[in-house]
């Protein structure tokens, strides 16, 4: 038998800075692809926490990324770092071939050497070319097995659209990506807390203050609450960026490819994440009452604490904040043994009546059943008591 306890939530809805919660996109309206009329290739706007889409235009177009390409250069090295292949004190010797490269660059001499926490400052900041290959070849021993690991990590991430041939972004035939694969795995980068350290830098110094570093990202210090990601240029890509900003706990990721002039590129930027601030948020959903007890039948314990698996958090526009509720159905009882994460119920999460989360309910600790005589024990206590 079960009971059902429903009830709105309105002043108890909190929001919470964006965390580490669910990876799969929620199902919330969003405005018609080419409703914001931007200047671009492609672009797309997607929210950072639940990974969800909130505006897309042209956004599995094949585009060149440039320097946008070096997302996931920042990636793979996050990734090493986390991993403990590697560490921020690590030294790197600059090979001739990364002291080369052209473009954007820090100017490293061949048998430099150069700790990675500096050379992704170089990267981060200056977007240096011959700071990227140099971490390029330091993970994987040459920049060709790096880009290996470049494509296979665009497949773990779903990225249909692109094939990276170089670590850089500089102009090479068939390198391409699109606004939804920047994106995803811009996302995936900005889950590494440790690069926020080195794409929200403004300035900064390498080689003990010799050389002056200022970051090629403008959308910096022109925009509220923006905390990267990247931008890039080159005469055949135009102008890209990948942008990242958080305000009131929502973190967003705004992606322009292809854009003609730099200032239409910050326009477009602008306009797609003032679009989401202005019409989104996060929540996180309490629901109505704590979870009371359950009934255990021929248990060693008479009872067992519900508990909720996860917390709900859940992107919402924000004209239907007060529109949430929650519906919990539990059982009313349940029979001995008990084991610990055994599913007892869940709550439905609702907005507008639309169901758009469902949290399960699960024992939280295990409950053995009663032996036979323990059974018989627990009979004569009560028989005696009944006396």
């Amino acid at each position: 038998m079960k009971r059902t306890i429903a009830g709105a939530l309105a002043a108890l809805l909190l929001v919470l800075p964006a965390g580490a919660l669910g990876s799969a996109e929620q199902a919330v309206p969003a405005l018609a692809e080419g409703a914001l009329a931007l200047d671009a290739g492609g672009v797309l706007l997607m929210e950072q926490e639940t990974g969800t889409v909130l505006y897309e235009q042209d956004a599995d177009q094949p585009l060149e990324p440039a320097s946008v390409t070096k997302v996931m250069t920042l990636l793979l090295v996050a990734r090493a770092l986390d991993s403990g292949r590697i560490t921020l004190g690590d030294t790197v010797t600059v090979s001739a071939y990364a002291a080369s490269m052209g473009g954007s660059q820090v100017y490293l001499e061949a048998g430099e050497q150069m700790t990675v926490d500096d050379l992704l400052k170089a990267v981060a900041v200056a977007s240096g070319n011959d700071a990227a290959v140099a971490l390029a070849e330091y993970l994987a021993g040459s920049e060709s097995a790096f880009v290996e690991q470049m494509n296979q990590c665009a497949q773990e991430l779903g990225m249909a659209n692109t094939h990276f041939v170089n670590c850089t972004g500089l102009p090479a035939d068939g390198h391409v990506t699109s606004a939804r694969d920047v994106a995803l795995m811009s996302r995936a980068l900005m889950d590494y807390d440790l690069i926020r350290g080195y794409t929200t830098i403004w300035m900064d110094t390498l080689r003990d203050g010799a050389f002056q570093l200022a970051n090629t990202n403008k959308f910096l210090r022109a925009y509220t609450g923006a905390t990267g990601l990247k931008t890039g240029f080159t005469d055949t890509a135009h102008y890209c960026i990948s942008a990242t900003a958080e305000r009131d706990g929502m973190e967003l990721i705004a992606v322009v490819l292809g854009a003609p002039t730099s200032e239409s590129r910050l326009a477009s930027v602008t306009t797609l994440l003032d679009y989401g601030f202005a019409n989104y948020t996060v929540v996180t959903v309490k629901p109505g009452q704590a979870l009371p007890p359950i009934p255990v039948l021929l248990g060693e314990s008479a009872q067992v604490q519900p508990q909720f698996e996860r917390e709900c958090r859940l992107l919402v526009e924000k004209s239907k904040q007060n529109l949430i509720t929650t519906e919990i159905t539990v059982a009313q009882d349940v029979e001995a043994p008990v084991e610990q994460g055994q599913k007892l119920g869940e709550m439905a999460v609702k907005v507008d009546g639309v169901t758009r989360d469902t949290v399960p309910i699960l024992a939280a600790q295990p409950v053995e059943r009663l032996t036979v005589p323990a059974l018989f024990g627990r009979f004569l206590r009560q028989l005696f008591l009944a006396g």
